[in-house]
């Protein structure tokens, strides 16, 4: 094929005073164009057939010149400046192609692009209608800013949900933030889009809306950004297109075994910015990959089975620790972009680690450039402050009523699940969802339909939220933090339940944490707050949690809340932490909480690690970790946690001696034997009954020397004798240290 000869640019018209006035859109037209008010630039913007012949329009204030480069020759108009604003137009060859536009400003630089208004509408139909009916799964491929290529044209296409805006424009620092140089066009449904060539990943931008009522908005960040700027800027980023190349198949493929109700699950709860500080780098939260280097061996080695952050979605207010985001399809930059995030997960599950994430769909922030009144009316929340506005976090709250919200949620919960492999969702503050007078007296809540407290959206809302995470992420699991009774929390939405797989049993924190509060000498007198959460045990599927929420706002550290001396604080911690990984229930445990941190977690501090020069805080980390060792060993520990068939009173009643005994079972393995004595005051000869014969062993003893306890125990092993006692055929004569629990179990060969 010969070679195409060069095209030298050349003239082909100029258009001399006095201005062609037919190029000129109408009077008014015009004006609201340049003012920024016009609605519909692509009716007067790009390629327009004007008297017959092809007339190009651009608007690019403060531009000295403006051609048109039309087709493969080269060719070139000259466009007349017909508004003083920055509006230029020419009139095209008859039957010309594709053009370009040459800009050139006052210091002479030259800029050579595509026209953004000569694209046609990009996304389709389909797409259109899933955003208003709601269902649109893949949301965040669809809205937001995306790399594409149209045509051999690289760029970005933009699209926001927008409805009742009179104008939208998208700004950055590839249009000097002036919201008249990017008007989007106006598709059905109430989405505006837009394709601006040459605009790379990296870029910074956010969006200009002009209210129903012609009200300047603030500039709003993308609710669909996949990145954001460092707080506290506040600008969307153009996230990188490039996949992530992920090594964790088979995990993903196996994951359900993992994370289901007969597991061995044990979540250690972090805050990813204070766990760790890098000393050498200013005393700075670390990176992912840094928390990677750190935290997944140390994980690996108190074997948890699970990490669960804080919210990492993109939030303005550090000290909120993420539970107020904005952006929630992107991960903060305050830990690195979101290609870390996803290597980090790689890399946790490479090391045997699932991953969960807290998800806040229940309030967002009020802040300017936020969700709130974004479109110029209440879009994401009610209008109605009853409704829509949270007295206790001075939040406001989404709409789960409205389809297209409601969707958005969704979407936000797949792109965790889906794209960044996350192994699960704990649901922050589903107690306040579910109920409409939630932290509101009488007259400051609406009633649903029927008059009742119950907000009925909400309950659809995390209804199909479940079942849509259940049939998009197989084998990732959705946890709620629901702190009243609402019946079936984790039962199956097709029996009307909300179809979580596992729920906070808040109701065994607060009984537990006041049992333990209490000097010994007075449990006696509250010897139900332990047994009382058997009465509902198997209600629901649970897990037992001390979270961060347990050590903050003036209730002092885990270690702080127990009575006694320092000797007997820390044999109190050892031995409700045994009680707890006895107890039916999977287990969650906030960071610092393994080490006995004496004082409130504090988001701007880090993780006491210097205190494991001291025996008494090295001992309760070794305790925790061989607690996590014992309980994914010994299938009566977990394999029946959420059944009754799993547990079994033996000593429920001894209140006068706050003594507690209980026999954990699993078909086909070896029952324990949890014994706990809960006064400081060593008891001989304490004989409970058991099922078999034989050699016992101590499998735990929290009061063991290598836990820095005083080494009160059985010797390791013990024999059953066959003395009939608690109606079984043996039992076993033991020694119950102070303030101690105990795992026994048949020795086994």
């Amino acid at each position: 094929m010969p070679r195409r000869p060069h095209i030298h640019w050349r003239v082909l018209m100029t258009l001399a005073d006095p201005i062609d006035r037919t190029l000129a859109p109408e009077a008014g037209a015009l004006a609201a164009l340049v003012e920024g008010r016009h609605g519909d630039p692509f009716s007067l913007l790009g390629r327009h057939m004007v008297d017959g012949t092809p007339v190009v329009r651009t608007f690019q204030p403060g531009a000295a010149a403006v051609e048109a480069r039309v087709g493969p020759a080269g060719i070139t108009v000259q466009l007349a400046k017909i508004h003083p604003a920055g509006l230029f137009a020419g009139r095209l060859p008859e039957g010309a192609g594709p053009y370009l536009l040459r800009i050139t400003w006052p210091d002479g630089t030259v800029e050579e692009t595509e026209d953004p208004y000569a694209f046609g509408p990009l996304l389709g139909d389909l797409d259109l209608y899933l955003i208003a009916e709601g269902t649109h799964l893949d949301l965040s491929e669809t809205l937001g800013a995306h790399v594409v290529r149209v045509g051999d044209v690289e760029g970005v296409r933009f699209a926001l949900w927008a409805p009742n805006a009179r104008r939208v424009s998208v700004v950055g620092d590839f249009n000097l933030w002036d919201g008249r140089r990017h008007p989007m066009r106006l598709r059905q449904s109430g989405v505006w889009e837009i394709f601006l060539p040459g605009v790379r990943a990296g870029a910074r931008y956010k969006f200009e809306l002009l209210g129903p009522d012609g009200t300047l908005l603030p500039l709003k960040a993308d609710p669909l950004a996949r990145a954001a700027e460092l707080p506290p800027a506040t600008a969307s980023i153009v996230s990188s297109p490039a996949p992530f190349h992920w090594s964790d198949a088979a995990w993903m493929a196996g994951r359900a075994g993992r994370q289901g109700p007969e597991a061995p699950i044990s979540i250690y709860e972090v805050h990813p910015g204070s766990w760790i500080r890098i000393e050498a780098d200013g005393h700075r939260s670390p990176n992912w990959d840094e928390l990677a280097d750190r935290l997944l061996p140390y994980v690996q080695r108190m074997g948890f089975t699970h990490v669960e952050f804080l919210p990492i979605m993109e939030h303005p207010f550090g000290g909120s620790w993420g539970y107020q985001p904005l952006g929630l399809f992107a991960p903060t930059a305050r830990f690195g972009p979101p290609e870390a995030f996803a290597r980090f997960v790689d890399r946790c599950h490479a090391a045997g680690i699932g991953v969960i994430l807290d998800w806040v769909p229940a309030h967002f922030p009020n802040d300017a450039h936020g969700l709130g009144h974004f479109d110029g009316t209440a879009l994401y929340e009610h209008a109605d402050p009853r409704e829509g506005f949270h007295p206790d976090w001075n939040t406001l709250i989404y709409n789960f009523g409205r389809r297209e919200v409601s969707g958005f949620l969704i979407a936000s919960a797949l792109e965790w699940l889906r794209r960044f492999h996350v192994d699960g969702l704990r649901v922050d503050a589903v107690a306040s969802m579910l109920y409409r007078d939630y932290s509101r007296k009488p007259g400051e809540w609406v009633p649903n339909i029927h008059g009742g407290r119950e907000n009925l959206e909400a309950v659809a809302f995390l209804q199909r939220l479940n079942a849509m995470v259940a049939e998009q992420a197989p084998g990732a699991i959705v946890i709620a933090e629901e702190s009243t009774a609402w019946p079936g929390v984790t039962a199956p939405v097709s029996e009307g339940g909300l179809g979580f797989s596992f729920k906070w049993n808040m109701g065994w924190m607060h009984d537990t944490l006041r049992y333990i509060e209490h000097d010994s000498i007075h449990r006696r007198h509250h010897h139900d707050d332990i047994t009382f959460g058997l009465v509902y045990a198997f209600s629901e599927r649970f897990i037992l949690p001390i979270s961060h929420d347990e050590v903050v706002h003036g209730k002092g550290s885990l270690l702080a809340r127990m009575p006694g001396d320092d000797w007997q604080r820390m044999a109190n911690l050892r031995a409700y932490l045994g009680l707890m990984w006895g107890h039916p229930g999977k287990k969650l445990l906030f960071m610092g909480c393994e080490i006995a941190q004496p004082d409130e977690w504090n988001h701007d501090g880090v993780v006491p690690w210097h205190l494991l020069e001291q025996p008494a805080h090295a001992g309760i980390q070794k305790l925790v970790a061989d607690l996590n060792a014992t309980y994914a060993d010994l299938p009566a520990l977990h394999a029946r946690d959420a059944t009754p068939d799993g547990f079994s009173w033996i000593i429920g009643d001894d209140s006068a001696n706050s003594v507690f005994a209980f026999f954990r079972h699993a078909p086909g393995a070896p029952p324990v034997l949890v014994v706990a004595n809960m006064t400081p005051v060593p008891r001989e000869a304490y004989r409970i009954g058991v099922p078999d014969g034989g050699p016992w062993r101590e499998a735990v003893n929290t009061d063991a020397a290598a836990y820095a306890g005083s080494g009160v125990g059985n010797g390791g092993t013990l024999e059953a004798e066959a003395i009939e006692s608690h109606g079984l055929p043996f039992s076993l004569s033991l020694t119950l240290p102070p303030l101690a629990t105990l795992f026994l179990t048949p020795r086994q060969g």
